[in-house]
């Protein structure tokens, strides 16, 4: 026997009652479903139906929301024959294919990420799959062929693949038109704490959406959401951490002299500051980051110690930037004094 011997005929029926009731036509070949077999059963009075071009739904009624993401990455998996995904062995046909070159993304994988403003699965329009630009693969169905240059690292979701949520936000807005709808996902994708705002700008601008009037609003209520998210952390860094009130949010000035920048928070007697890093990847970055340096240099070289923080290590690293603010503080009296300086309020 060759593996391409088919197995000894069994009754359908067990087919149907399997966990997964979506298997493609080589799948069924390799479990000893013969041509004439599966035409009978895909008879329009029929048990079984073709759900996408060589995907089966082996039970009459509607697909539900998993049999249909199932089914779109069968139908757009990497093949061997057009159409067809690479196989698990005749002997566990049930066993879950290895979905390559095949990534959820948009609504769908927004929707498995848990988020809440995304419809259920079984009430999307479409699913969108990723695949390599290079692939001869076309949209059908309910399934919408998505072409890239590199597919993202997947996230294992259920045991689908699923794009990373900044991917999937930015493959969401692509094909969006409502404003709110895009602010919805937009906050719920830092609210809810999936990701950092810096991250979603950097996929937006990848994919070339902030020249969109309604996504550019969006963007910058995200932002705002997302210092405030951010400015949370740091007072609650503070307080549950122990360290001294410092005074937050103020500006710096020389006495008679010019600006010196705006604090988050400042620790006149240690001459200590924090700055939180909450600027967006866009095209203007490299002179945002430059002002940054600027700055902290300028403080640095009058005795203030700038401790930075980003959004993400106060999300992930509470205690620890809470121990890097504690060892400043504490280092301030082995420094020179700093030099005299005006604090008011931003």
């Amino acid at each position: 026997m060759t593996h391409n011997t088919p197995l000894s005929p069994r009754p359908l029926r067990h087919l149907s009652e399997a966990p997964r009731r979506v298997l493609t036509t080589a799948q069924l070949r390799a479990h000893g479903v013969t041509a004439a077999e599966l035409d009978a059963q895909c008879r329009p009075d029929g048990p079984w139906r073709e759900l996408l071009p060589h995907v089966i739904l082996l039970h009459p009624g509607p697909p539900t929301g998993a049999e249909r993401l199932h089914g779109a990455l069968l139908y757009t998996a990497r093949t061997t024959e057009p159409g067809v995904p690479a196989q698990p062995t005749a002997d566990s046909p049930h066993r879950p294919p290895q979905y390559a070159e095949a990534v959820l993304t948009g609504l769908a994988a927004l929707t498995l990420h848990g988020f809440s403003v995304t419809p259920p699965l079984s009430d999307l329009d479409h699913v969108d799959v990723l695949v390599p630009r290079q692939r001869r693969l076309r949209s059908t169905g309910y399934v919408r062929v998505l072409r890239t240059p590199a597919l993202p690292v997947a996230h294992p979701v259920a045991g689908l693949p699923v794009a990373p949520v900044p991917r999937a936000l930015a493959d969401a807005v692509a094909e969006l038109t409502d404003a709110e709808a895009v602010r919805r996902l937009l906050t719920e994708a830092v609210r809810g704490g999936h990701c950092e705002p810096a991250a979603v700008v950097r996929e937006l601008t990848r994919a070339r959406l902030l020249d969109r009037p309604h996504v550019v609003d969006a963007v910058d209520a995200l932002l705002a959401e997302g210092r405030s998210i951010a400015e949370d952390r740091l007072y609650r860094m503070v307080r549950e951490y122990g360290l001294p009130d410092p005074v937050w949010n103020v500006d710096l000035r020389l006495p008679g002299g010019p600006h010196l920048g705006g604090l988050d928070a400042y620790w006149p007697d240690h001459a200590v500051a924090v700055e939180l890093d909450t600027r967006a990847p866009r095209q203007d970055d490299d002179a945002l980051w430059s002002e940054y340096a600027r700055k902290r240099e300028h403080l640095e070289r009058l005795g203030i110690t700038v401790v930075h923080l980003t959004p993400r290590k106060l999300r992930d690293s509470l205690e620890q930037q809470a121990t890097v603010v504690r060892t400043a503080l504490m280092a301030s009296a082995d420094r020179d004094p700093a030099a005299y300086v005006v604090v008011l309020p931003r």
